[in-house]
């Protein structure tokens, strides 16, 4: 670590206070922001899209902490490789989302990769040169009941915790999502926004709804403001909604269990009621799509969170999906895709009225946090014990893959 990386990362470690907001070093400095880089997005397993979104013959990049990942769906399978040439280094595609294309050719030698990263072309190398021996980097690449994730750490490609954190998340989060079939839909609506606010700002927003009745009237007209993790309040119309509708999705067959960071790991699922009435997550209420999958109307919304780059709305009708990019250490790009059935009919400004609204607004107050956080006057602030105990447990599981970094 450099003396600067060293330094933020003593004073927050030294600073952090639990059951508080972070010192102000975690939202302000460059050094920390690419130890975080390194350690939080370097290890584990990042979403990166709808496998729907993927067709054979495609390939999707994407860029997160400097790295380049390249996915793409060949008839045997997927693949990730890191998008650097293995001639000398250069990029080799930009971010440009999801094409088709026949091979990836390096734009300043034109060494060419066939979209299983092997190389099958090389102009100029002598009859000495062996292709096979220059393949693109390979990286882990799984597949989560229609969530693609990569592992940026070739561990991500070896038995170890690396690749146990995601088989941990595979088995808590596969039994909700199976019944809508993600697999089989579409891209409805897709909306990037860049946010002037550090990840962990934006991260810290989704974990609480203290600030949901005041900000975003859209969500509350479907949803209770009450299931986020660590949560305790309640009123007796969310518990008789509670055991209502667990009811009705037992008898679906559906989960109706939650699981909340297990043994410390970034991931929770929940299936949470909505309000009397309340078919999905849009602003009558009513469906706006064809069923996903196999389930009913009154399925409930189920929410999926893997930290430090996803959360997931899934409804009746369609989902919602945010992926976080970290940019710079004020800077993050977030996306928000929307997935419907593979055919029939759906309204898109139903399907994406409540989520653009909520996520715009979410976007605006990070900006002003941010803002906050950025001043000689910032220090620490206490977090709510009702309200906001599960931004604890994020600031928790981030220094803990600080502290695994500063110690390797």
């Amino acid at each position: 670590m450099s003396n600067g990386t060293g330094s933020g990362l003593r004073t927050l470690l030294d600073e952090r206070r639990p059951g508080w907001s972070l010192p102000g070093v975690a939202y302000t400095d460059p050094a920390l922001f690419g130890a975080e880089m390194r350690s939080v997005f370097g290890r584990g397993w990042l979403f990166v899209g709808p496998s729907s979104a993927l067709p054979v013959g495609a390939v999707q990049s994407w860029t997160v902490g400097g790295e380049s990942v390249l996915l793409s769906r060949t008839a045997t399978g997927l693949h990730a490789h890191a998008g650097v040439c293995a001639h000398r280094g250069s990029r080799l595609v930009d971010d440009d989302g999801i094409a088709h294309r026949r091979r990836i050719v390096c734009p300043y030698h034109s060494w060419a990769y066939d979209l299983d990263g092997s190389l099958v072309g090389a102009p100029q190398m002598g009859p000495d040169f062996r292709p096979d021996r220059h393949g693109l980097v390979p990286l882990g690449v799984r597949d989560l009941a229609g969530l693609l994730f990569v592992s940026l750490d070739p561990g991500g490609l070896e038995p170890g915790a690396v690749t146990d954190e995601f088989e941990a998340m595979e088995r808590d989060v596969t039994p909700h999502l199976a019944p809508y079939d993600l697999r089989s839909t579409r891209v409805a609506a897709r909306n990037v926004y860049r946010v002037r606010a550090n990840w962990k700002t934006i991260l810290e927003n989704n974990r609480e709804c203290y600030h949901c009745r005041a900000n975003h009237p859209e969500f509350c007209l479907t949803n209770f403001e009450y299931g986020t993790a660590g949560d305790p309040r309640s009123t007796p119309a969310y518990e008789r909604a509670v055991r209502e509708q667990r009811a009705t999705w037992a008898r679906q067959g559906l989960p109706t269990h939650t699981v909340d960071f297990p043994d410390g790991l970034p991931h929770r699922v929940a299936r949470l009621p909505l309000k009397p009435g309340v078919i999905t997550e849009t602003l009558t209420g009513a469906r706006c799509a064809p069923l996903l999958g196999r389930v009913g109307e009154q399925s409930g919304s189920v929410r999926v969170l893997c930290m430090p780059t996803m959360w997931v709305h899934v409804n009746c009708d369609y989902a919602m999906l945010t992926r976080v990019t970290p940019i710079d250490v004020a800077t993050t790009d977030v996306e928000v895709t929307y997935l419907v059935a593979a055919s029939g009919d759906y309204d898109v400004d139903a399907v994406t009225a409540v989520w653009s609204a909520t996520s715009e607004q979410d976007w605006e107050l990070s900006e002003r946090n941010h803002l906050g956080q950025c001043s000689r006057a910032y220090r620490p602030g206490p977090l709510s014990p009702l309200t906001e105990s599960s931004v604890g447990t994020f600031h928790d599981w981030y220094l803990s893959r600080l502290e695994a970094h500063a110690v390797a």
